[in-house]
């Protein structure tokens, strides 16, 4: 790419061989030297953003760009002199990866506590599968990728698998009173629980595209209770058809003309055992089905007002907000300008971090926002 030269000009492009990288920097060893007339090379499933003298300048859309810095060939690097022959305009590009990330997963390390209003307190596992996007690439390397020079989902999914679990605890404790309830809501819960998230991601200029929960389990004690229950209730319902079904066979024998009475109750109770088992049997739950396939959405919004605008636009027609997000108020998540010590929404300080709040039963730490303890289940007050 011509990075680390004193006459020509460089010409940056990257080609993500592993599939896994978020966000890659160039020069990979640094901080460049990029000169005036540089050429930045993006593709429709990137998008770069341009650090110049540590700030980031702009970000660049899919096409070919031309950089504007203060490096001229060889004269930056005279009056580099005094500097070893470093140049102090000091420049970077960040390219990031816009594709959707499919197929990562996530799932409870620990049993997470639920309240069920029949079984009691009880611990489940939940595990699945979920998509992410990076929307937003300023605010995405401001917040979360810092000045690394490759950033990947293996970085990211760790954090991001912990926040689903805390956020799953809650939207299971407000919307399932008993895990008997559970088959035919998978659809719903996992819905439910991707709007949920969706605040949580933006905050890190992410988006979350699909979410699937692929199991719901408890232990096995509480599986082997269940099991029992359900043998109870067969059994309950083959009682009486086996006694509807001897009366109805008596009834036969006891009309036969012939006399073989014993033989005809015989063969009725015979061929009534398996009708007996089929029809007891039959009714089964549905399997859960999978949430249908939703498409990327065609137009674009604004991330402060939530207004279409045009896919070019650098600013809102209707609100004037900028459309690259360099980062958001932490108290109420305000898109915030970039130079704002205060949010201009809720008057918090700028830099003020979230407090992570603390459950008065148990004295566990939780994420910020949560409903119900991770460690006990009950709900925070």
């Amino acid at each position: 790419m011509g990075i680390n030269n004193v006459i020509f000009l460089e010409v940056i492009e990257w080609f993500d061989e592993t599939g896994k990288e978020l966000v890659h920097r160039i020069p990979q060893n640094g901080s460049g030297e990029i000169k005036f007339g540089a050429q930045l090379i993006i593709r429709e499933s990137q998008a770069g953003v341009l650090f110049y003298k540590g700030r980031a300048c702009d970000a660049f859309g899919p096409g070919r760009h031309t950089l504007k810095t203060a490096n001229i060939p060889v004269l930056t690097k005279l009056l580099s002199v005094p500097w070893a022959m470093t140049s102090p305009l000091r420049a970077e590009v960040y390219l990031t990866n816009m594709k959707v990330f499919a197929d990562l997963k996530w799932g409870t390390s620990d049993p997470v506590a639920f309240r069920d209003s029949e079984l009691g307190l009880i611990r489940l596992r939940a595990h699945g599968v979920f998509n992410i996007q990076v929307v937003q690439p300023v605010l995405f390397i401001n917040s979360l990728v810092g000045t690394m020079g490759q950033y990947t989902t293996e970085q990211i999914e760790e954090y991001l698998k912990s926040v689903i679990v805390s956020r799953f605890n809650d939207h299971l404790g407000e919307h399932l009173d008993s895990i008997l309830n559970l088959p035919g809501k998978y659809d719903e819960l996992s819905v439910g629980l991707q709007k949920r998230l969706q605040e949580d991601f933006s905050h890190f200029g992410l988006a979350l595209r699909h979410l699937y929960i692929t199991s719901i389990t408890p232990p096995q004690e509480v599986q082997k209770a269940i099991d029992d229950k359900s043998r109870l209730n067969i059994i309950q319902d083959l009682d009486k058809l086996i006694k509807m079904k001897a009366a109805m066979a008596m009834e036969k024998a006891a009309e036969s003309p012939n006399g073989n009475g014993a033989a005809g109750m015989a063969m009725g109770l015979g061929l009534m055992m398996p009708a007996m088992f089929a029809d007891s049997l039959i009714q089964r739950q549905m399997p859960a089905g999978v949430i249908g396939a939703e498409q990327a959405p065609s137009e674009i919004r604004c991330p402060d007002c939530g207004n279409p605008i045009s896919r070019e636009a650098r600013f809102c027609p209707l609100c004037g907000h900028q459309q690259v997000v360099l980062r958001q108020c932490f108290n109420c998540g305000k898109n915030l300008p970039a130079n704002a010590r205060f949010c201009p929404k809720c008057g918090r300080p700028a830099d003020e971090k979230p407090v992570s709040p603390t459950c008065p039963h148990c004295q566990s730490e939780n994420l910020p926002g949560s409903t119900f303890c991770n460690q006990c289940g009950n709900k925070m007050v």
